[in-house]
């Protein structure tokens, strides 16, 4: 039931697909039932107005959020390295002579990461591979791994050795697995994990199982910006905002759900 599950595309799942085949499911039944038509589509329409709006994001980013902190004194965490997840990439990158590159999201942490290492001087690990959709029906198995990326955009762009590169990891689950192996060999145990808030509440459970001790340094923090009368207003940001919340909502009640049949079947 899980591999099943898994098999569906996230994006039919996640606003704004799934809105928009409430709202196509609410005109197709409106001729014959009408009520329910109006009540469907109605109710797609309207949560797709709100979940376009940063504030309307705000009632799923703001929990996660909430389940993480900044990082105070990061110098006297006790950590022995600095362990950077990997987001998504832009691929053939023409400013870059057709290279992939780290997006935006991962861009953020890595120089968060970068900052980190400046001020700690600790080893950073990138992790990352070719992603989710490796090994899809369809994908490109000859794609360079996301944690390559990331290693050559913290020493050529940010200017800060990288010690371990994982490139193996599919999902943040395998990210926790796979890095703490490496880390392991090198007798570490403890480490400053970068990730975005939103990411951390699914992340830090994994690498802990993993045997490996957090210590949280989430950055990028949606939740407690000033709300604007702009904020009720549709926009992409909103969209992406409650995509990606949602997500990692879903994610973390997934993981609890992994880990739990993990542990049954040891």
């Amino acid at each position: 039931m899980l591999d099943l599950l898994n098999a569906i595309p996230r994006e039919l799942i996640l606003p704004p697909a799934n809105l928009f085949l409430l709202i196509l499911l609410g005109l197709g039944l409106w001729r014959r039932w009408p009520r329910t038509g109006r009540i469907l589509a109605g109710t797609g329409l309207a949560a797709l107005a709100f979940l376009s709006s940063n504030a309307g994001a705000r009632l799923f980013v703001a929990p996660l959020e909430r389940m993480t902190a900044p990082l105070q004194a990061p110098e006297r965490a006790g950590a022995q390295a600095i362990v950077v997840l990997a987001a998504g990439r832009l691929r053939a990158a023409p400013e870059y002579g057709g290279e992939d590159i780290p997006d935006y999201v991962a861009l953020a942490r890595l120089r968060y990461a970068a900052h980190l290492q400046r001020r700690t001087g600790l080893p950073l690990l990138v992790s990352g591979g070719q992603g989710a959709n490796a090994g899809r029906l369809g994908a490109k198995q000859d794609v360079a791994p996301l944690a390559d990326a990331m290693a050559v955009a913290l020493r050529e762009d940010f200017g800060v050795p990288v010690k371990w590169v994982e490139a193996r990891s599919r999902d943040t689950f395998e990210n926790a697995q796979l890095s703490a192996a490496l880390l392991r060999a090198d007798g570490v145990k403890r480490v400053l994990l970068v990730t975005d808030a939103m990411h951390m509440p699914r992340s830090r459970p994994v690498f802990e199982r993993a045997g490996i001790e957090v210590v949280e340094a989430p950055t990028v923090f949606f939740g407690k910006q000033p709300l604007s009368v702009a904020a009720w207003l549709p926009s992409a940001e909103g969209m992406r905002r409650s995509w990606y919340a949602i997500y990692e909502l879903m994610g973390l009640a997934w993981y609890k759900v992994r880990m739990a049949k993990s542990s049954e079947t040891r």
